[in-house]
């Protein structure tokens, strides 16, 4: 019901064999023998190790990892995934099985009621913060972990008498604040806890019925738009236990309302079963595309640019949610990345020309678009713009310069690399206030004697720095700012945007009479000036 009513998210559910010579024991549901395989074949070095693999090479895709976005002013990079394994003895091997060097933050946590009091066929037994009756061996893992969790966070947290609980409540923080990206866990964790950044569940567990439910609902807390569904990864063959379980607490058209389609039905579409109509998938909608604007920059009409604006809108939701399937990543694409960038600067043009026509402050899902004679030509009000789907894929300007020194042995002359940068430049939100910035910087620069990533980074910021205290002052002599007014502007650039509000704005406006609203007008046109230069200078 609550997925039904959107109040929490669909899952998508795959099921993974690694190894051939280890399906009998994945799909082995008889508590008996599970517990005879286990060590045999479920904990055999080979398979930890292939699995282990998976989870590095799938990681940042299942959890949008190089991709950011914000929340309560805090700049995230995708999510964080939890890894459900069957006993101590699977969290110690998985634990040692990834390498520091891939820079994931793994964490883990057990108690004993997770030993072997834990049930093959899938219940979830309740874990207490009680370690007193651990084994000695179960125990001195859990010290190196807490020992490596104390020396990454600089805590101070131990199995002995509360420090084991602060221990546990300090990891439950962390998760939530997603400064851990993968925590490993027996039983703990597995119900009750919600963390809206956790996306991901890798299960190398049995699991049934409530005690499974339980343990997929980790993922499918509402956070964004960027997180569609939770991604749950099962490394033991979990189909007919999920059924089950889903059909346990509602029907057999329960399956459709919980578990998201199949990646075919997204790429090629599907049929409707309400309606009866087909739901064009990814590959129409980029055929569409390519069919009707082979050159997207260059649309004019506005009706052109709605259909424009409706058609990459669907596109960059469904490719949002194709990310998350591993059939993705070899299956070939009708628009190329070049192609792609064209029409990301289209679409933010587009946006930008709606905004406008509303004035800054307007909706940007909303209003109309006037023609060369100020009539109202195409209503816009039913576009919603996927801002924050463009944002997660947003290409930095360490990227944009490393791209400038390529091209700068590539090409023969300065206007070609010049209309290759812009390119990349206006497919980007972050970047576009920067364009004339490093334009102007190509212009300036002998890029022949730059060698390497290192010297053009250097050079680049070195020569907007400079730039950034020339346009400081311009504003300042222009405006006849007070003195502390470079402090102002630079506390801006630092904060990425200017305070309004109080009293540190109008301290450093010169002396303007307040007859017919003169000094509000002043006190906006510096607002305006000073906005644009921290546009283009944010971030150096």
């Amino acid at each position: 019901d609550a997925i039904r009513d959107g109040k929490v998210l669909k899952f998508k559910v795959d099921y993974n064999n690694i190894q051939a010579k280890f399906r009998d024991a994945e799909t082995e549901d008889d508590e008996k023998k599970l517990k005879h395989v286990e060590k045999q074949l479920l904990l055999h070095p080979e398979r930890i190790s292939e699995i282990t693999k998976y989870i590095l090479e799938k990681f940042n895709a299942k959890t949008h990892r190089n991709e950011y976005y914000t929340i309560k002013d805090r700049r995230l990079n995708g999510f964080n995934a939890m890894f459900a394994v069957q006993s101590i003895d699977a969290a110690k091997m998985y634990y040692e099985a990834l390498p520091e060097e891939k820079r994931l933050k793994v964490a883990t946590i057990y108690s004993f009621a997770a030993n072997e009091e834990q049930s093959s066929a899938g219940e979830i037994v309740d874990e207490t913060l009680d370690v007193s009756h651990m084994g000695s061996t179960a125990k001195e893992f859990l010290d190196k972990v807490i020992a490596d969790y104390n020396e990454q966070f600089k805590t101070n947290f131990s199995t002995n008498g509360n420090e084991f609980q602060n221990y546990y409540k300090d990891l439950s923080l962390k998760v939530k604040q997603k400064e851990i990206d993968l925590l490993i866990v027996v039983g703990m964790f597995l119900t009750g806890f919600d963390a809206p950044t956790l996306n991901t569940l890798f299960v190398d567990k049995n699991l049934r019925y409530h005690g499974l439910i339980q343990a997929y609902s980790r993922t499918n807390r509402i956070l964004n738009k960027v997180k569609t569904f939770g991604n749950i990864v099962c490394f033991r063959d979990l189909e007919k236990a999920t059924k089950d379980a889903i059909k346990t607490f509602g029907d057999e058209n329960s399956l459709k309302v919980i578990i998201e389609r199949k990646f075919e039905d997204y790429m090629y579409g599907y049929i409707d079963e309400t309606t009866g109509e087909k739901v064009p998938g990814y590959k129409d909608i980029s055929d569409e595309i390519l069919s009707k604007f082979p050159e997207p920059t260059e649309i004019t009409s506005e009706a052109d640019k709605k259909t424009f604006a409706q058609l990459f809108g669907n596109l960059i939701k469904l490719d949002n949610i194709l990310k998350n399937y591993d059939e993705f990543e070899t299956v070939e694409k009708s628009i190329t990345e070049r192609q792609k960038q064209d029409m990301k600067s289209a679409y933010i043009e587009i946006r930008n020309e709606v905004l406008t026509s509303k004035g800054l402050d307007g909706d940007a899902t909303s209003g109309n678009s006037s023609g060369e004679n100020g009539a109202t030509l195409v209503d816009f009000s039913d576009v919603e713009f996927e801002i924050d789907l463009l944002k997660t894929d947003e290409i930095n300007l360490d990227y944009i310069l490393k791209l400038i020194l390529e091209k700068a042995n590539e090409f023969d002359d300065k206007e070609r690399l010049k209309a290759e940068v812009r390119r990349v430049i206006r497919s980007s939100l972050g970047t576009r206030a920067k364009e004339e910035l490093i334009i102007s910087f190509i212009n300036n620069t002998d890029l022949s004697t730059l060698e390497n990533a290192e010297s053009i980074l250097e050079a680049f910021y070195m020569y907007a720095r400079k730039e950034k205290e020339k346009e400081i002052e311009a504003v300042i002599e222009a405006e006849k700012l007070k003195d502390d007014s470079k402090r102002f502007i630079e506390k801006a650039i630092e904060k990425g945007h200017v305070e309004y509000a109080g009293d540190e704005l109008d301290k450093i406006i010169p002396a303007v009479s307040r007859r017919g609203g003169a000094r509000e007008q002043k006190k906006l046109t510096v607002l305006e000036k000073i906005k644009k230069v921290v546009e283009v200078f944010i971030g150096i």
